[in-house]
């Protein structure tokens, strides 16, 4: 059987730098154009904005439907339809992919931030990336192990038609939502931001396009940032890895073109520098990550193309938004007052937070193996 010209581009190393560099110079456009500094992509901090605009944390600073999110879905659904790659399929343990991806969310917002930002604040000159990509590095290889001793959450089968189109048809119902902005009730919502980082955002049809191609492309040639780091610990396999680079390189160099880019510690742009919270909150992460079978980005791709597993850890992270926020375990960053720096971080309950998350994780790691 003949392979499609495209298909095999997209597979090449070619098509994995490719996504890496759309991401990158997207990002620090997106950023030029409106969204937050350093935080042109962000799906960690855009999945807690959707999650404050639906009135499921009252954090008014963080309350807007992002577009970019709406349009990875969206995007890689287009992709797998053209392609004929849309399958409906479920796996098991949902709860437990949603408690992952809880904990997933509770890891980044103790970082603030995905491993697509980790990255992005790098490029931005933010050397607190440095630790919080250190954490994500510690937390793959720990979960890697895992996998090693045969870490399983079950395999994924076939379903119900329907069942693939319920995430996509969730994203359409929050662009809706986002276009004609209904008010439900005096108090209601649909919230948005009148200041901070939920009120930054680039024009609508620009953040959806954004979302859209980058949607479009990473089904193409399965980007992950975390799947680049575990192939590598794991078998030495540096396609991903291609993917990630060019993303770093595209946003830095582009950040420079447009005068974005900041080298410094302290104060960054919606960033703390307290460094150990910064590497634990990402060890979190990145532990969830594994166990779960993808970064948060992977995630929304998959649940585009009917994966419901993807669907229920995106659910996940959403809730843990929620839960961060009503119960003060995201970070804060750092701020100037008075020309005095106030240095940001975690509070005791985050902290506590993080380490439930990494014991639990442990928990799972070690109790749901194939063999001991």
């Amino acid at each position: 059987m003949s392979v499609n010209p495209l298909s095999r581009f997209f597979a090449s190393k070619k098509g994995m730098i490719l996504i890496g560099a759309v991401i990158g110079v997207l990002a620090a456009f997106l950023q030029k154009l409106g969204n937050p500094p350093n935080m042109g992509v962000c799906v960690a901090c855009f999945e807690r904005d959707i999650a404050g605009a639906l009135g499921l944390h009252r954090a008014s600073v963080v309350q807007y439907i992002r577009p970019e999110i709406i349009g990875f879905v969206l995007g890689s659904l287009v992709a797998a339809f053209i392609f004929k790659e849309f399958k409906s399929r479920t796996g098991s343990a949902p709860l437990v992919r949603f408690i992952l991806g809880m904990f997933a969310m509770i890891g980044a917002l103790a970082f603030l931030g995905c491993p697509w930002r980790a990255f992005l604040r790098l490029a931005g000159g933010d050397l607190n990336a440095i630790i919080g990509i250190a954490g994500l590095v510690s937390g793959i290889a720990v979960g890697d192990q895992f996998l090693k001793y045969g870490y399983n959450l079950g395999r994924s089968r076939n379903s119900y038609y329907s069942s693939g189109l319920i995430m996509p048809a969730i994203m359409a119902g929050l662009l809706l939502l986002l276009i004609f902005a209904p008010k439900f009730g005096v108090n209601g919502a649909i919230f948005l931001s009148e200041k901070g980082p939920g009120s930054m955002h680039a024009p609508l049809i620009i953040s959806l396009s954004a979302g859209l191609i980058i949607g479009f492309i990473a089904q193409r040639v399965r980007f992950c940032t975390m799947g680049s780091i575990r192939d590598v610990m794991l078998v030495r396999d540096f396609h991903l890895m291609r993917g990630v680079i060019a993303l770093f390189l595209s946003a830095f160099l582009t950040n420079l073109m447009l005068g974005q880019v900041n080298f410094g510690i302290a104060a960054q742009p919606i960033a703390h520098s307290d460094y150990l919270w910064n590497f634990l909150g990402m060890v979190l992460a990145g532990l969830a990550f594994v166990l779960s079978g993808g970064c948060p980005g992977r995630q929304l791709i998959l649940s585009g193309e009917g994966d419901t597993d993807a669907a229920v850890f995106v659910l996940g992270m959403i809730a843990g938004a929620a839960f961060a926020h009503n119960f003060g375990l995201a970070a804060k960053p750092d701020a100037v007052i008075d020309g005095v720096l106030k240095v940001g971080g975690v509070s005791g309950y985050g902290m506590t937070a993080v380490i439930i998350g990494i014991l639990a994780c442990l928990i799972i790691g070690f109790t749901m193996r194939e063999k001991i």
